[in-house]
């Protein structure tokens, strides 16, 4: 078998290749040459030469948090970046229509939403933010309370044209990401009144953290909880063998895996770069709120 090789002239960058094995010539062809891989290695469009000369976008840390919904999905196989900003651009419009205020877990929202059986009329949902997730247009939140001593729980997707207004009653944080163990609480812990009076919140002031821990009723619940690293709730009371039976079950290295943290979450560049886009179009939307105000009052 003998190797030999030759030039052609496909869009003069294509170096043809032809393998003799046997007396019959096998031709390798799309293989680019050397100089050519180094002429693309120090182009102009070259990722490295953009990520050193051109400085990343910055944006508030805490805009991750504020707007968690804006944030891509982890999961590269699910990610689409012409879809993700045409969402983005759909999302503006509906803030500069509904105010969606800052929310975090453990927060109590009051939710008003047109009724999809009855058009004309409208619902309004008071309780505490137990649970919010999503991407995108895809986000939502779920609020819990206790109505004629039956835990009700409503979620609501955030973009929804059927929500018509989000007012916040309390704003406050929880030691915990998600509430779902107060559906094994007692119902004094999510029952809120529907006439509740707004807590004010002085604006630029942090976000108060309630540290205050639930005490779970008997068993059965709605999952193992002694298997969870919670930090709102109180001693669960169980027997030594299902605190032996979750030692078994934990995976405390999991906090020490670097790639799985990886791909579980954003990476710092993709992330500015989203948050700084963020910003800038907040900012824009509220100066659009009040060029509108000022409109209304030289009218009126």
């Amino acid at each position: 078998m003998t190797l030999t090789s030759g030039r052609c002239k496909l869009f003069g960058l294509v170096r043809c290749h032809s393998l003799s094995f046997r007396g019959s010539p096998v031709r390798l062809s799309n293989t680019l040459a050397n100089e050519v891989l180094e002429k693309h290695r120090k182009s102009e469009l070259s990722i490295d030469k953009e990520e050193n000369e051109v400085p990343m976008p910055s944006a508030p840390r805490e805009f991750r948090y504020v707007y968690p919904d804006f944030l891509p999905e982890p999961d590269w196989r699910k990610r689409d970046r012409i879809r993700e900003k045409l969402e983005r651009l759909d999302m503006y419009r509906r803030r500069s229509v509904m105010q969606i205020p800052e929310f975090y877990v453990g927060s109590i929202l009051a939710v008003t939403a047109s009724d999809t059986n009855a058009p004309t009329k409208k619902n309004r949902f008071v309780g505490i933010c137990i649970q919010r997730g999503g991407h995108g247009l895809r986000s939502f939140f779920t609020l819990r309370n206790h109505v004629d001593g039956q835990g009700v729980e409503i979620m609501y997707e955030m973009y929804s044209p059927t929500i018509q207004k989000i007012e916040i009653l309390k704003l406050e944080k929880r030691l915990d990401e998600e509430l779902l163990y107060l559906r094994d609480a007692p119902a004094d812990y999510s029952t809120i009144p529907f006439n509740m009076d707004r807590v004010p919140h002085p604006p630029g002031a942090a976000v108060p953290l309630n540290t205050s821990k639930v005490k779970l009723g008997p068993r059965p619940w709605y999952a193992r909880w002694e298997r969870y690293d919670l930090q709102g709730v109180e001693d669960l009371g169980l027997p030594e063998k299902f605190y032996k039976r979750a030692e078994e079950l934990a995976k405390p290295w999991e906090k020490y895996d670097i790639m799985r943290k990886y791909r579980k979450s954003i990476n710092e560049h993709d992330a500015n770069i989203v948050m700084s886009e963020v910003q800038q179009n907040v900012k824009n939307i509220s100066r659009s709120k009040e060029r509108q105000k000022r409109s209304f009052g030289r009218k009126s």
